[in-house]
């Protein structure tokens, strides 16, 4: 049975922080990628590499100390590809009431030892949140091949 869900849940450290006292952007983008990493080897059984990230959005800071929660969720796949639906949040560990402060959806592709692609298992949406993350997984898709199109239509 593959895995097709992940989640990473830690406190957020001195080390994480920017110039503001907040953690850095650049932090909590590595930790999708390293929880949306998690996921698509678990659920391709290779290794995977990233392609792209679509729209992360800071909805609130996250603070040092606070617990942070990153859970990654097949949304999607394609032959090769996997579509990761990505939502962090934060709370107070000592309560475990947890915001959000951001999600996205991040690609992968699944490749061999020698880097080619090689094919993922399908992802069938089972539930109605499945079935709405899918959804919103395709859309994102094709909004992120139209900005691509429009931007050599432009250049």
């Amino acid at each position: 049975m593959k895995q097709s869900s992940m989640v990473f849940r830690f406190l957020a450290e001195p080390t994480d922080v920017n110039f503001g006292g907040k953690v850095h952007g650049g932090v909590v983008m590595k930790w999708i990628d390293q929880a949306g990493y998690a996921c698509a080897a678990g659920w391709s059984g290779h290794y995977c590499v990233t392609i792209s990230t679509g729209t992360i959005r800071f909805h609130r800071p996250i603070l040092v100390g606070q617990i942070v929660e990153v859970s990654a969720k097949i949304a999607h796949t394609g032959k090769t590809s996997m579509q990761i639906f990505i939502s962090v949040k934060c709370g107070d560990p000592k309560t475990q009431s947890m915001n959000e402060t951001n999600h996205c959806i991040i690609n992968f592709v699944a490749t061999d030892q020698a880097g080619y692609p090689v094919e993922v298992p399908s992802f069938v949406a089972k539930t109605d949140e499945e079935k709405r993350l899918e959804a919103y997984a395709i859309k994102m898709k094709e909004i992120s091949i139209q900005a691509e199109s429009l931007l050599q239509e432009l250049g």
